[in-house]
This record gives structure tokens, C-alpha cells and sequence, in this order.
């Protein structure tokens, strides 16, 4: 794929941030995108470009029946001055995965790689350099066609923007309040659950408006049968250790197959931990925080790795896990995946892969 680089005169390029320690998430963005149309059944047009807005017609079906599925992916500054992405692969075989759910065109995987290799690269001035601080990359695909009528749109853009982000944990690692919500639910298996399309965050924002007016990070989500099973935590997958066991939700269909959450298992048996994918109840974590056969929780995605869980309210009643400290497994698991994340330990698995140096 031969991409097409847009030339930026020094005025037009935006001042860079002054202070990497005040960096939010997803609050300024780099100077230029990627950007590609489908029509007439083909890709077409690749380009890195001015960040600018798209110019959309009103009745565009994105705007009308939410055809439109993204990713999340990081590129991290090494201390010996590489440039590095934690998985990049995963997560364009998710994006196609995503498409194909949303009747939405795929794009060769080497293509999503090239895009992402050769914006970063372009915008590596932008790459904060302090721990914690990272490039977090935003591919997604939006269906533009004009018109009403649910249908398959026949026009998409996809596109990819950078924005760059601080230490997730400014004040520290420490753990946060979940509410389990037993009223809304997320997503159910047949649905769109498992795919990353904006649909599924939207429905998701009156729980989460809920337990922030009632004093909770984030909310810890059950089934949408029965609301007796847990599985998401906010937008990340949960984890729960029994011991020397971790046990996560396994992947029924409603459940979102998190990069995070695959590192975090592969990591934990090459570290000696047992690990278990299967159905968890509410009931069961309850009764396990209260006999104490539940030692730590926490959830796993791409803004903050790892968030370690000291309590949870659920039927008017809060319960306090490991005394609402953060536990030596969770830690473990943290420290490891975040120092192979930006090259500071050997990567046994391959994961990380070098685009350039800054």
C-alpha cells in the first residue's frame, strides 16, 4: 500500500504539550491522522493528513444506525530510545473481527500495520518520554454512505488518530470501588458484546452515571440473562485471584476478548500461576470475599493494564477484598506486563515489536 504524506508548514503544526506529568487521556491530539475511503467496493486513497474534521452528509448511516467499530493500542517509548507496540497484531485481526460482525468492509492486516507504523513514525515529536506516558492510537472505521433505511452502508472512511496520554496512575497504584449492576446490562450473548463498536459504550453509560453519583470508579457487570454471572468491569475484563489461582469470566459471546486480558493469562502461567476461563457468579465472588478464598481482583485493558478492586457494593452492601489494598499477585502481574510494555524486561513471547527510534 503506497500511503500518501501530507507536508505541514511550521505554522500549521500544533505546539507540543509543555508538561508530560499534566497529560490526560484522550484530551490533545498530534498533527496528523490517517485517513482511507471505501467505494465501488475497494480501499482507496491512503493518506496521512492534517488532523482535521471529516465533512459528513446528515442522513450518513453512521450518524443514524452507529455502523462503526474502533481499537486501542499504545506505542511506548523505550529508555534506549526505540519505539515500541504492544501487540498491534491483535488488535487488527479484532478490528476485521469487529467489520465482519458489522457487515462492515475488513482491511488487510499489513495494511493496519503499515498505517499505524508509518503515523507514529511521522508523529514521534509527539511521544512523551516520562514514565507511565505513552502515543495511545485510536484506529476506527465509520460507514459515511447518505441515507435512511437500515441497511449495510457502501461507503466507510478508517482512519487513525494519536493522542498522547499520562500516567495512567498519577496518585498511585491503588486499588478502586466497583457497583454491580443488576438492573442494565451491557450486552448478551447473539448480540454485539464482543466486538468493539460504540454501540456497546453507549448502553453502557447510565450505569456508569449511576455508580459515579454514588461514589464508584467503575461498574462490574453481570449477564444479561440471568445477572447472576460477572463479566466486564467499566470497559475492561476482570480478574478475580483465588490463591494461587487467577479465574477470569471465560468468552460466552457477550464478553469483549481483550488483548490485555490474553497477556495477563499467558503471563500468569509462564509466571506459575494456574489460571481458569469459566463462569463466575455474584454469589460466588461475594462468598469467596467474605471466607476469604477471593485474596485480590482486578480488571485489565489497554488505558490502565491493570486496576486493582478493593471493594465492592452489591445489594446494599459493600465487601472489602485484602483489607482494600493492592495485592501481591495483581502487582506482579502489573510490574511485568508494563516493564515488557516499554522494553525495560526481556519480552519472552514475542509480543512487543519495534517500528523505529525517536
Amino acid at each position: 500500500m503506497k500511503i500518501t504524506l501530507e507536508q505541514l508548514g511550521d505554522n500549521e503544526q500544533k505546539p507540543l504539550y509543555q508538561d508530560e506529568s499534566k497529560l490526560v487521556f484522550g484530551s490533545i491530539f498530534t498533527d496528523r491522522m490517517f485517513t482511507m475511503r471505501y467505494t465501488d467496493n475497494a480501499w482507496m486513497e491512503p493518506r496521512i493528513e492534517k488532523y482535521k474534521p471529516f465533512h459528513l452528509d446528515p442522513s450518513s448511516c453512521v450518524l443514524h444506525y452507529s455502523q462503526e467499530i474502533f481499537e486501542g493500542l499504545k506505542a511506548y517509548a523505550a529508555e534506549d530510545g526505540r519505539i515500541l507496540l504492544f501487540r498491534p497484531d491483535q488488535n487488527a485481526r479484532r478490528l476485521n473481527r469487529s467489520a465482519a460482525r458489522l457487515v462492515m468492509p475488513t482491511i488487510p492486516e499489513e495494511d493496519i500495520m503499515q498505517a499505524i507504523t508509518e503515523l507514529v513514525l511521522e508523529e514521534k515529536r509527539w511521544l512523551p518520554k516520562q514514565p507511565g506516558t505513552s502515543l495511545y492510537l485510536r484506529p476506527a472505521m465509520i460507514a459515511t454512505e447518505p441515507f435512511l433505511g437500515v441497511h449495510p452502508s457502501r461507503e466507510y472512511i478508517f482512519f487513525i488518530i494519536i493522542s498522547p496520554v499520562g500516567a495512567y496512575y498519577k496518585g498511585g497504584f491503588k486499588p478502586v470501588k466497583l457497583y454491580v449492576e443488576d438492573t442494565y446490562i451491557r450486552a448478551n450473548i447473539g448480540g454485539v458484546g464482543d466486538v468493539k463498536t460504540g454501540g456497546n459504550y453507549a448502553a453502557s453509560l447510565m450505569a456508569g452515571h449511576r455508580a459515579q453519583q454514588k461514589g464508584y470508579s467503575q461498574v462490574l457487570w453481570l449477564d444479561g440473562r440471568e445477572r447472576k454471572y460477572v463479566e466486564e468491569v467499566g470497559a475492561m475484563n476482570m480478574f478475580f485471584v483465588f490463591g494461587n489461582k487467577l479465574v477470569t469470566p471465560k468468552l460466552t459471546g457477550s464478553i469483549l476478548p481483550g488483548i490485555t486480558r490474553a497477556s495477563v493469562l499467558e503471563l500468569a502461567n509462564y509466571l506459575g500461576l494456574e489460571t481458569e476461563e469459566r463462569l463466575i457468579s455474584i454469589d460466588e465472588v461475594i462468598e469467596g470475599i467474605n471466607t476469604g478464598d477471593i485474596t485480590e481482583a482486578f480488571g485489565s485493558g489497554t488505558a490502565a493494564v491493570i486496576s486493582p478492586v478493593g471493594s465492592l457494593y452489591y445489594k446494599e452492601k459493600e465487601y472489602t477484598i485484602n483489607a482494600d489494598q493492592v495485592g501481591s499477585v495483581t502487582q506482579m502481574l502489573y510490574d511485568k506486563l508494563v516493564n515488557i510494555q516499554y522494553g525495560r524486561e526481556k519480552d519472552p513471547f514475542g509480543w512487543v515489536r519495534e517500528i523505529g527510534r525517536y
